[in-house]
Order: C-alpha cells, then structure tokens, then sequence
C-alpha cells in the first residue's frame, strides 16, 4: 500500500451503477399443418387466410365498435391441442402488450462499508392481448469493477443460503453484497419468495450459465399494472475501491 495515500480514501470511493435493459418476448407457436389461401401480385400480396366485407374499430360519441362482417366462421375454437383465434377481434386488441421500466440507469453513488444503499424502480406491464405474462430476469455478471477486477458478490443473505432460486431475510449490515427484492404495487403478482418484506434475493448470473428467475408473473388482463423492484448493496471495509456495474435485463412474456 503506498503510505502517502489514505487508506479511508481508498475505502471511501465507491460509484456504482445497474444498467438495465428489457425485452419484450413473443410466444412462438409452431403449426405442422395449415390451409390457407394467400393472394399476391408484382405490387401487393394478402397473407390472411380469408377475406370479410369489413373489419375494424369504428366510433362515434356515442359508441365504440369493433367488428368483422362476412367472415366464414370467425369465433375461438379449441382443442386437446390446439387454439383457433378467428376473426379481427383476436388480431386487434384495445389493452395490446405492453412493458416498460421507469428508470433504466440505477446509480448507488459513493458508499461507504456497513451501510447499506437501495434504490428502486417501476416495471409496468399491460396485458391485453395475452392472457397472462411472466417476467424474467438475470444479470450479465456481478457487479464488476473493469480497471480492477474485482466484484462485489452477489448477496447470500443473513442466513448464507441466498440464491438466484431461494430468498431470505437480509437486515444485517454485517452481511455485504448486491441483491434485490420485487413488491406488488397495481394488480401484479410478484414472487412468493418475496412474501416477508426484509427478503431478497440474488439476479441469476449470464455469466454463470444461471437460468433467468421470474420476478412477477400475471394470470389475468389488465392495464398498467405495477411493481416495484428493490436493489440493495453492501459492502465490507475490506472492499477494493472503484467503479462496479452491470447489466440487469428484464425479458416480459405473453401467455396464452
């Protein structure tokens, strides 16, 4: 260590940040056999399979309609394995899906050993389309410091027994580390690991080959529905000193 250097300075400089990104997952649903007849010329071509006398949204200040006219059997028709959605109501959707994250930049600014900072942000989903939904989530790595290599490790909880998978009490300022915890604010179901509200748990890591965890999950149509995401880190005395961040991303998936 140099001498002429503090050793509180070296311990006293900490910034740290979450980048996080989204992404908005698509079911895919793989058909083996379909008939259909699709129309084309040099300048346009019609992939729908049937054709109707008209279909769309149609209001006046009086009323709010949509419609489809002339189809040959529109209507949900089901099967042990199959679903048919037919008609124009099934492709237009007044609630479509819909997520977003109210701040995408998290910045903890400078800590300091035993005391704990958190900060938080919103993810908001509409699920008008879909049935239900499911959010996932995993980080690229743990929060990383490039200059040094260091990290700050993941949290394990007061207990030691925190993971990607199992949540626990975390209160200790004794106990250091990065983790997060999920609360339902407007008609969300977040994780039942977060049912005590001193629990957290870790954000499985890319770059551990960890499968992304589900963070809230929805059985039922809505509009902006909400929770809110808590992250929290701590850090020992013994900590390296600079700049630490990664990448959360959150993956929203329709269900059907």
């Amino acid at each position: 260590m140099n001498k002429n250097i503090p050793q509180s300075f070296l311990l006293g400089f900490f910034l740290l940040s979450c980048m996080i990104t989204f992404l908005v997952g698509q079911k895919v649903i793989k058909i083996d056999q379909i008939t259909a007849f699709t129309m084309r010329n040099d300048s346009w071509k019609i992939d729908f399979g049937n054709l109707n006398m008209t279909s769309g949204q149609k209001s006046n200040s009086n009323y709010t309609l949509t419609d489809t006219v002339g189809q040959i059997a529109p209507g949900l028709y089901t099967g042990t394995n199959y679903t048919v959605k037919a008609g124009f109501q099934y492709i237009y959707s007044i609630i479509p899906f819909r997520f977003t994250i109210s701040q995408l930049d998290i910045n903890f600014g400078t800590l300091t050993a035993t005391n704990p900072v958190t900060r938080t942000n919103t993810l908001t989903i509409s699920n008008g389309s879909a049935f239900g939904y499911t959010v996932t989530a995993f980080e690229n790595h743990q929060l990383l410091s490039p200059s040094t290599g260091q990290v700050i490790p993941d949290t394990t909880c007061d207990n030691g027994l925190c993971t990607e998978n199992t949540s626990a009490a975390w209160t200790s300022t004794l106990t250091y580390g990065f983790g997060y915890r999920c609360d339902d604010v407007v008609d969300t179901d977040c994780s039942s690991d977060f049912s005590n509200a001193t629990y957290f748990k870790q954000f499985a890591d890319l770059s551990a080959n960890e499968t992304p965890g589900t963070v809230m999950t929805g059985t039922n149509v809505g509009r902006t529905k909400e929770a809110d995401i808590t992250y929290k880190v701590n850090i020992s005395g013994t900590q390296v000193a600079g700049q630490y961040s990664n990448v959360i991303t959150y993956i929203a998936t329709p269900t059907f």
